[in-house]
């Protein structure tokens, strides 16, 4: 059997339309939609379907949405006998990876995460948080940039996402980042683009809903990993359960080491790195660490049908 790394999106991959050919292809997927459905007591896959975009935009039903599919995915392949060495996920994306991991199951995400986008939503005044992209600048550049935006304007703007060289997203109040879109681009960054979410993630601001979200936490069904994943909060390995829960309260409000993360996954002798999801966003920041990585997005029944035949050829 291959060793596989599954690695799984996060918020900002979502798409009307998403799973549809997956839920006529298989009864399987059907049922756990249907199943999600009725956990969240709302009509979650016609929001995915159908839309409207903005419907499915909203936090709230974004993470379920992302992390359903997902799911999806990695059952399918799990009944196939396909199963990762290794799982990872970006930001909403690690609740994926600890499903492929067995430390909780799917239905209590699905449900988990509904209430993690809520909170997120309620935890700052809606259009007062802000998040940005800065291409083309170095983390120490880009710290000390805005140590001093921080501090001459008296806003918080803070990194909230390392995602692989040259790509780093910033996270504060709106004014803050605004400030930080001029002065960046002065300080030298190839582009600084402003991001469609609806507040400051990944920063200090979120940090009041850390408590609020560990009672949620402790409200489910845990265990250890069977299969170990990085966790986004420290970029090392994780398994223990405590361990665990006390990483996704942290993860809230602390920056996404993902560009570290990756790069330990390419020291780990993979056969490949498999995207397991709506879109392709993670599979090029993998290509950006490492061009010539052996890299999969399965995210239809096309793509899915054509790693099942590549892990087949190769055994």
């Amino acid at each position: 059997m291959k060793k596989l790394a599954f690695i799984y999106p996060g918020q900002g991959s979502q798409s009307v339309g998403m799973g549809k050919d997956l839920y006529d292809q298989f009864d399987e997927v059907k049922q756990m939609f249907d199943q999600a459905n009725d956990r969240l007591a709302y009509d979650l896959s016609s929001i995915m379907f159908d839309g409207p975009k903005e419907t499915l935009t909203n936090t709230e039903n974004a993470q379920p949405a992302l992390l359903l599919m997902s799911a999806a995915i990695t059952h399918l392949l799990h009944n196939k006998g396909i199963k990762p060495a290794v799982t990872a996920g970006h930001s909403l994306g690690e609740y994926s990876a600890l499903v492929a991991s067995n430390s909780i199951s799917y239905l209590d995400a699905v449900s988990l995460v509904h209430a993690r986008g809520q909170l997120m939503e309620n935890a700052y005044p809606e259009g007062k948080g802000s998040m940005a992209a800065v291409l083309g600048m170095d983390q120490e550049t880009l710290e000390k940039e805005l140590q001093t935006i921080s501090k001459e304007h008296d806003e918080v703007v803070e990194i909230a996402n390392l995602n692989c060289p040259g790509q780093i997203v910033i996270s504060g109040t709106k004014s803050g980042v605004d400030i930080a879109v001029d002065q960046l681009k002065e300080a030298g960054a190839k582009r600084v683009l402003p991001l469609p979410v609806s507040g400051p993630f990944h920063s200090s601001l979120i940090k009041p809903a850390a408590k609020d979200f560990e009672n949620v936490v402790a409200e489910y069904n845990w265990k250890d990993a069977d299969i170990p994943l990085y966790a986004n909060v420290t970029a090392d390995k994780v398994e223990d359960v405590d361990n665990i829960k006390d990483l996704l309260v942290k993860q809230l409000y602390s920056p996404v080491r993902f560009e570290e993360i990756i790069e330990k996954l390419l020291e780990e002798d993979l056969d490949a790195i498999v995207e397991i999801g709506n879109g392709k966003v993670l599979a090029g920041l993998v290509k950006k660490v490492k061009r010539r990585a052996k890299v999969f997005s399965v995210q239809d029944t096309e793509s899915l049908q054509e790693f099942i035949d590549w892990v087949k050829e190769e055994a």
